[in-house]
């Protein structure tokens, strides 16, 4: 099962810039989208389906904000939207399919670069998802938790870690909850493979940051403890640029 999490921000505005023909070269079996701030009815989704996936979508109540959705190739037995927490359901924050066995979780964490509201809110949402995840976890073992988790883990993980200690994704209590998270056991699939540094999957719009590599590794496909025997390549694909987000790739038997 080849696996793919990209956070579009703007699903139309990513088809402008060529996603389609990104999408056609059959990237992935199961593609995970975030941030794609548009409905099923604002895309040609027959376009998509022609390409041999099945869509399913889950945006936010407000127009043009956050949006999760899936595309696979790979028919799943079941469908889950959301997790019963009523603000995230409200914001289409996340989207389930099971599939042979295995969930498959897509999720965007909010930010909290907005203010204090918004970062409060963060710290409320990963508590209930990280309780979500624990509870589920026991009926479905094997759990892939793809998204944006708008959370650096450690300083290997951005460009200027000192600079942004104080900066909302890369703050002490959110590399504390990624620390609880790998530690309660799940497994960073990109850092299974790979331990060398300048790698990263979002880069700010300003001073030419992706040109000159300066970005932030917030961007995972987790998998949960049964499933790292069946990692077999997981990789970071910055060339692909139809978003500030590039994908995320893994593979698992």
């Amino acid at each position: 099962m080849r696996i793919i999490s990209y956070n579009v921000n703007g699903l139309r505005s990513a088809i402008r810039k060529g996603f389609m023909d990104w999408l056609s070269a059959n990237p992935a079996d199961v593609i995970c989208l975030q941030e794609i701030k548009a409905l099923k009815e604002d895309i040609d989704n027959e376009a998509i389906e022609a390409l041999g996936y099945q869509t399913y979508w889950f945006p936010a109540q407000k127009k043009g904000y956050s949006g999760v959705a899936i595309f696979s190739k790979l028919k799943p037995n079941a469908v889950h939207y959301g997790n019963s927490f009523p603000k995230s359901d409200a914001e289409g924050r996340v989207l389930s399919i099971h599939i042979k066995g295995v969930t498959i979780i897509n999720a965007y964490f909010p930010s909290g670069t907005s203010g204090t509201e918004r970062q409060d809110y963060k710290y409320q949402w990963l508590d209930e998802f990280y309780d979500y995840i624990q509870q589920l976890r026991k009926e479905q073992p094997n759990l892939i938790v793809c998204g944006d988790y708008n959370i650096c883990h450690r300083a290997i993980d951005i460009h200027n870690p000192v600079s942004n200690k104080n900066s909302s994704g890369f703050l002490p209590e959110e590399r504390a909850w990624m620390d609880k998270w790998f530690d309660s056991g799940f497994t960073d699939t990109f850092r299974f493979f790979n331990q060398e540094p300048h790698h990263y999957s979002w880069w700010s719009y300003r001073a030419n940051a992706r040109a000159n590599n300066k970005g932030w590794r917030i961007d995972y496909i987790s998998t949960s403890a049964p499933l790292e025997g069946r990692l077999k390549s997981a990789t970071i694909l910055p060339e692909v640029k139809h978003s500030d987000h590039c994908p995320v790739y893994a593979e698992i038997d």
